[in-house]
C-alpha cells in the first residue's frame, strides 16, 4: 500500500460568532479578510430542544425536533439568506468580504451538542445530542457545486476534512456525515449551492453497517475492501467513467441508483484527513467531473444526493474505505426515480439499468455538456 508524500496545503481559516452565539468560521484558498459586521437573521440565541427515540425493530434512533417545522422554506428571490448581507436592516447568514466557504451552526438544528433531557417519554427516548452544520460552497447564489474552480473543489475536500476533524475534537461526535440535497425533486428549499454535516453522537445504522462489512473482510483477506475492488474495476474497466490516477468514479456493480456514482481514492484511506496533496486535488477534479457528465447526461441540472463516508471516529478503523455516493434522481429524461414498496418496505432497491451500460452512458457525456446549465 502507498502512502502519500506531500501534506495538502494548510487551510486559510478565520472563526466568528455570531449575534445570536452560533458559531461561524469562513475559509478561502487566501487569506480571509471580512467587511462589516458579521450578521445573522436573528438577534435571539437558538433554543433547539431536539430528542431522539430508539426504534426497538430497526434498531435505530429517530430524531424530533418540532422547531425545524418554521425553517426557512423558498425564500422570495430578494432575500437569500445564504448569500453575503447586502442590506444591514436585513441581515442574512454571511459577512461581506473575501472567502470561499462558509460553515456555520445551523439555525434549525435536528441535533445540538447541548441538548436538554427531554420530559419522560416514552422507552428508549434521550437527549437528540450531536451537531449540525450548513456549508455554502460559493458566495455566489447562481453557481453549482461543479461550478467551482478545480482548486476550490479541493478546498471543499479540506473543509470537510476539517470540520470532521474539529467535530471529533468535542469528545462527542462518533460520526460525521457531509452531503449535499440538490432539486427541489430532494426536497431542497434554498437554491443557494450549500450542503449540510451532521454529526452523531453515536454511529448510525449505515456507517455501522458498513465498518462491519470492511472488517470482517480485512479480518478473512487481509487487505482492504477497496483495494480489491479498485483493482477489480480498473481490470474490468466496464463501470469505470473517469480514471484520473489517484482517484476515479464509476458505477459500482452493486449501484441501487440507475446512475448511481461513486468517487473514491485509488489508495484505501478512511478519512479525508488522511489524503495528500496530490490525492485530494485528485478526487477533487474526478468529483468535479462526475458531476458535470451527471448534468451533461440529459441536458438538465440533475436532482442528486451527494454523501461522503469516512469511518466513525470512536476507531481507529483503517479497514473503512473512504468514498463519496451520488445518488442521481432521474433514471432517465424526465423520470424520476421514487422508492416504492420493495425500497421502503424492505430495504432492497430494484433497478432498471445495469451497472455496465450506465457506466457506458455517462463516459459517453463530455463534462464539458454540464458546464452551462
Amino acid at each position: 500500500m502507498t502512502t502519500p508524500t506531500e501534506a495538502p496545503a494548510a487551510l486559510h481559516a478565520q472563526d466568528f460568532t455570531k449575534p445570536d452565539g452560533r458559531a461561524l468560521t469562513l475559509y478561502g484558498l487566501e487569506p480571509v479578510e471580512v467587511r462589516g459586521e458579521i450578521p445573522s437573521p436573528s438577534p435571539d440565541p437558538v433554543d433547539a430542544r431536539p430528542l431522539m427515540r430508539w426504534h426497538p425493530l430497526r434498531g435505530e434512533w429517530v430524531m424530533y425536533a418540532a422547531h425545524r417545522m418554521g425553517r426557512t422554506f423558498l425564500p422570495p428571490p430578494e432575500y437569500n439568506p445564504l448569500a453575503p448581507t447586502s442590506d444591514p436592516a436585513h441581515p442574512t447568514e454571511l459577512p461581506q468580504g473575501r472567502y470561499d466557504i462558509a460553515v456555520f451552526d445551523n439555525r434549525f438544528p435536528s441535533l445540538t451538542l447541548n441538548a436538554p433531557t427531554p420530559p419522560q417519554g416514552p422507552a428508549g427516548t434521550r437527549a437528540g445530542v450531536g451537531k449540525c452544520e450548513v456549508v455554502v460552497f460559493s458566495q455566489s447564489a447562481q453557481g453549482r457545486l461543479s461550478d467551482l474552480t478545480d482548486a476550490q473543489v479541493d478546498l471543499l475536500l479540506g473543509v470537510w476534512a476539517d470540520r470532521t476533524t474539529r467535530l471529533a475534537g468535542t469528545g462527542q461526535i462518533h460520526s460525521v456525515l457531509a452531503f449535499e440535497n440538490r432539486g427541489v425533486e430532494v426536497g431542497v428549499t434554498l437554491h443557494h449551492p450549500h450542503g449540510q454535516i451532521y454529526a452523531y453522537d453515536h454511529v448510525p445504522p449505515v456507517q455501522a453497517r458498513m465498518t462491519a462489512q470492511m472488517e470482517a473482510y480485512h479480518t478473512q483477506n487481509g487487505r482492504p475492501w477497496m483495494a480489491d475492488f479498485v483493482a477489480g474495476e480498473r481490470e474490468s474497466g466496464e463501470r469505470i467513467v473517469h480514471d484520473d490516477g489517484e482517484s476515479l468514479s464509476v458505477v459500482p456493480p452493486f449501484a441501487r441508483y440507475t446512475f448511481e456514482t461513486w468517487v473514491l481514492p485509488t489508495r484505501p484511506v478512511s478519512l479525508l484527513s488522511e489524503l495528500g496533496a496530490g490525492e485530494r486535488a485528485s478526487l477533487a477534479r474526478t468529483l468535479k467531473d462526475a458531476l458535470l457528465r451527471l448534468d451533461g447526461l440529459f441536458g438538465v441540472r440533475m436532482p442528486y444526493l451527494l454523501t461522503v463516508h469516512q469511518a466513525p471516529l470512536d476507531g481507529p478503523h483503517p479497514a473503512f474505505p473512504l468514498h463519496i455516493e451520488i445518488y442521481p434522481y432521474l433514471r432517465a429524461p424526465g423520470r424520476m426515480k421514487y422508492l416504492a414498496g420493495t425500497e421502503q418496505g424492505a430495504g432492497e432497491f430494484a433497478n432498471d439499468k445495469f451497472p455496465e451500460a450506465a457506466a457506458a452512458e455517462l463516459r459517453a457525456v463530455s463534462p464539458t455538456a454540464g458546464e452551462n446549465l
